[in-house]
């Protein structure tokens, strides 16, 4: 039987690796005083948990972090037909910055874009790194209406940016945006949704860079399988309203 949590003596789990990836945190390093082990221990596996989520380069919440918050809103879309937007950014030549300039003026120009994404959009919305010089944003309750003005205005944001790599030299670095809204009232997936953006932003690359390109949910066209994950859902879901009147849903999926 393992022994109860109050019996547990803080130096015998090896807290020094997990303090030390704290650091940053002076609070994380000791106990405080009048704080209990208890306390300490949940405040360090907070931390923990936290640090996880977040890019060390960047700052801006890692692919993990992106996933849930992608999940949450496919959950939040299927039961309120809310239109969330999903945007997929792209640096530009990123490859021929790190050639030219190096790998910390690259590094420089990542952290510098992250920190301008993040003054582009709402507390609500989700900035993250999503992998190499690419990020991803998450933008809740934004009506179709603003998705292509407001893409447009966070890749105008980016490429007024000049970043400063050296004592003399400041370089300047565009991006290429590729923008999808989940299909409303459909339970999608992470990889299909992903996957719709992708296509955009594609587009928009080889359009020659440097431009938004958005999916608008009227020429979106549900695919097969997002069909499938609506009707399974509906059939294991006895109290459904749309159960009595199938035309409701038909006419929803097919919009």
């Amino acid at each position: 039987m393992p022994p109860s949590p109050s019996l547990i003596d803080l130096p015998d789990l090896r807290l020094d690796d997990a303090c030390a990836l704290l650091e940053h945190d002076a609070r994380n390093g000791q106990p405080q005083a009048n704080e209990s082990p208890t306390d300490y221990l949940q405040r360090v596996i907070n931390s923990l948990c936290e640090l996880s989520l977040k890019d060390p380069l960047t700052g801006l919440g890692n692919r993990r972090h992106f996933h849930a918050a992608l999940g949450r809103q496919i959950e939040s879309v299927a039961r309120s037909g809310e239109s969330v937007l999903l945007l997929l950014l792209d640096i530009d030549h990123f490859k021929s910055i790190n050639d030219t300039h190096g790998h910390l003026a690259g590094d420089q120009m990542l952290r510098a874009i992250g920190q301008c994404l993040e003054r582009c959009v709402r507390p609500v919305d989700t900035v993250a790194r999503f992998g190499g010089e690419e990020f991803a944003i998450i933008l809740p309750n934004c009506r179709p209406l603003f998705g292509l003005s407001l893409a447009e205005r966070i890749r105008q944001a980016v490429a007024n940016l000049s970043v400063q790599v050296g004592p003399l030299l400041s370089i300047q670095a565009t991006i290429s945006i590729g923008g999808a809204y989940a299909p409303e009232w459909v339970r999608s997936t992470p990889e299909l949704w992903i996957e719709r953006a992708d296509t955009q932003l594609y587009r928009a690359k080889s359009n020659g860079r440097n431009q938004a390109c958005i999916d608008h949910p009227q020429e979106l066209s549900v695919s097969a399988e997002e069909k499938g994950l609506l009707y399974s859902h509906l059939a294991a879901d006895v109290t459904n309203p749309f159960e009595s009147s199938p035309g409701n849903v038909t006419n929803r999926v097919n919009a």
